[in-house]
């Protein structure tokens, strides 16, 4: 009997294991394309800036559109970072 409640109790854990790897997988592929959306469009605003620009104007947009980049990078790594220390803690 206590070989079978162990065997059970495994079962729900690879069961729970495999649920929390496929939610974590949903988290990093949508905070992907949140990332992917976010550069475009500050590439996008960046561009359509720059090319009205001239001069050192223009190069103050593309300074500002590098670090809006940037941003927006850190940012979804931030969220991801946080969200995995949050769900491991939940875990222990």
């Amino acid at each position: 009997m206590a070989a079978e409640s162990t065997v059970e109790g495994d079962t729900e854990n690879e069961s729970t294991d495999t649920q929390q790897g496929n939610a974590d997988r949903s988290l990093l592929l949508s905070r992907i394309i949140v990332t992917w959306v976010g550069l475009l469009a500050v590439g996008g605003v960046g561009t359509a800036l720059g090319s009205v620009a001239n001069g050192p104007p223009q190069l103050i947009v593309y300074l500002a559109t590098m670090l809006a980049s940037v941003a927006v990078l850190l940012y979804n790594v931030d969220r991801l970072v946080t969200a995995r220390l949050a769900s491991d803690s939940s875990h222990r």
